[in-house]
């Protein structure tokens, strides 16, 4: 066995055991894998494979099917036997049908064809490294910071929060599907990480699956999988995280974002607990305890027929709801302390925080929630000056990353302005445009070099997401656009504001 480590001291290393006969596909992980923030295991078989699995207990374990000494599937059922929610990624040159399916019966986690696409094997193996982190970070649900272990948990004293602990209490150990409201940024996720951890189903795989983050045309195989022939590049058959998950849990957030008909095939799911792939015909037995989330009113959704109202009740056996921070004030103090303990060494060493400045955190409202307050304090952290955060120090209100915004509410004037807007639709655009091209004039003169097209185009992603209230899938059709498309010109012109942008993962 060799190792090789490449550390990132802001981050937790994970570790990655590669188990594979071949000595080039090792040395390709090393490239591909040696400048990122893993820990890497080399073996050279299943049995070697074994032996370090059992001395390290890696997060992931990545491995051939035709090795000498001892295969990959033989290997993975030994490795499940010490810890069944293990993630095994299977890898082969061989695109048998049989052996996906022999793999993924003995419990894979997914599998892969050799030669691999890098970005493609990077991204699978992301994803699983997020799957693992939810299932081995227990998350607790009672009031945290009485003791300075500061564990993973749900943070929070107030009768709001005392009102979600007892529900999960309620609900976890009791088979049903329970559907977790409230919205963005107020902890979703972790409610549900904290109803699995406390479950009968504690020891089996939980997975989380993000709706709203993957295209509608793939997210019904990313959910049921396909069989080969499928649709144009199904080459190989995929298997649905319904089939890897059973047995286990699965947390679909953003279940608001799924369309009608895939919809229609998850109710038959929760149902009959059987589904078919894409493309097949024979139904697919599973045994799966469903986690949802969202933070859209689907009862309103109900009534403009963008969600079946039979789905809503099959996953609203109970209700689950998370508070906005602005109900339960008396928990930032908590939470200031928590996230001051979390990234004050990593900014800078330990750091108090003045009672101005509490109370003008206090004071806020916060808009965007746990995870607003979270980003905040992370970037007053590094304008801080000394060891004490002061009220100036603060960024409140501000620039917040994609991955952090969340839903502002949209004041009247601001509806009217934009109904006053979206009417003028009809209106001859060159007239419309003289204003625009005088202001670009304006700023050229005065010496600003920003391109005018790329000034323009910024313009409109940012009204039109303003104008969607976040909702990124509308924004895209609105401009004509593919949701990728606007990812991508999101991401160019840096449009991070605190608007109405919604946030891919609640916290």
């Amino acid at each position: 066995m060799s190792v090789m480590s490449h550390s990132d001291p802001g981050e937790p290393r994970r570790s990655i055991l590669i188990v594979d006969d071949e000595k080039d596909v090792l040395y390709s992980f090393r490239r591909v894998l040696g400048g990122e923030n893993y820990e890497l295991l080399l073996a050279r078989n299943g049995l070697e494979g074994l032996e370090v699995f059992r001395e390290r207990r890696p997060d992931l374990v990545l491995m051939d099917v035709r090795m000498t000494e001892m295969d990959g599937i033989t290997a993975m059922r030994e490795m499940r036997k010490i810890d069944p929610k293990i993630l095994v990624i299977i890898m082969t040159a061989y695109a048998s049908t049989q052996t996906a399916i022999e793999a993924m019966k003995a419990g894979a986690y997914d599998y892969v064809l050799k030669p691999f696409e890098i970005d493609k094997i990077k991204r699978v193996i992301q994803e699983a490294i997020r799957s693992s982190e939810s299932m081995k970070s227990v998350v607790s649900y009672q009031p945290l910071l009485s003791r300075e272990d500061y564990n993973q948990g749900i943070i929070g004293k107030s009768d709001a929060m005392q009102e979600v602990y007892k529900e999960i209490g309620r609900v976890a150990a009791r088979n049903i599907p329970i559907l977790i409201t409230g919205e963005t940024g107020t902890g979703k996720e972790l409610v549900a990480r904290a109803i699995y951890h406390h479950s009968d189903r504690h020891d089996r795989r939980f997975l989380a699956i993000n709706c709203g983050a993957i295209p509608e045309l793939l997210l019904e195989s990313e959910l049921f999988g396909h069989e080969r022939g499928a649709f144009t590049g199904a080459h190989a058959r995929k298997i649905g995280k319904f089939e890897v998950a059973d047995g286990g849990t699965l947390f679909l957030d953003e279940i608001g974002e799924l369309s009608l008909s895939t919809q229609t095939k998850l109710l038959r799911v929760i149902q009959e607990k059987e589904f078919e792939r894409l493309g097949g015909s024979a139904p697919v037995k599973v045994n799966v305890r469903l986690l949802a989330a969202t933070n859209r009113d689907l009862r309103q959704m109900i009534r403009d027929k963008t969600f079946r109202e039979d789905l809503f009740y099959r996953l609203n056996v109970v209700n689950v709801r998370m508070p906005p921070l602005r109900e339960r004030k008396d928990d930032i103090p908590l939470l200031v302390e928590y996230f001051i303990h979390r990234f004050g060494a990593d900014l800078g060493g330990k750091v108090t925080v003045s009672e101005q400045a509490m109370q003008r955190l206090i004071a806020y409202d916060w808009p965007g929630n746990v995870r607003e307050l979270e980003n905040s304090l992370k970037n007053s952290l590094v304008r801080v000056s000394g060891q004490v955060l002061m009220p100036e120090d603060l960024q409140l209100g501000e620039v917040l990353s994609e991955s952090t915004a969340s839903p502002a509410p949209v004041s009247q004037p601001q509806r009217e302005e934009r109904t006053s807007r979206d009417g003028e639709s009809a209106k001859d655009l060159d007239s419309l445009m003289k204003p625009v091209f005088d202001e670009v004039r304006r700023r050229r003169g005065a010496g600003d070099k920003e391109d005018a097209f790329d000034l323009i185009e910024r313009c409109l992603v940012r009204e039109a997401l303003i104008h969607v209230q976040g909702n990124q899938a509308q924004a895209a059709k609105l401009l004509g656009i593919t949701r990728s498309t606007l990812r991508k010109r999101m991401a160019k012109y840096g449009i991070q504001l605190r608007t109405n942008i919604e946030a891919d993962k609640d916290i």
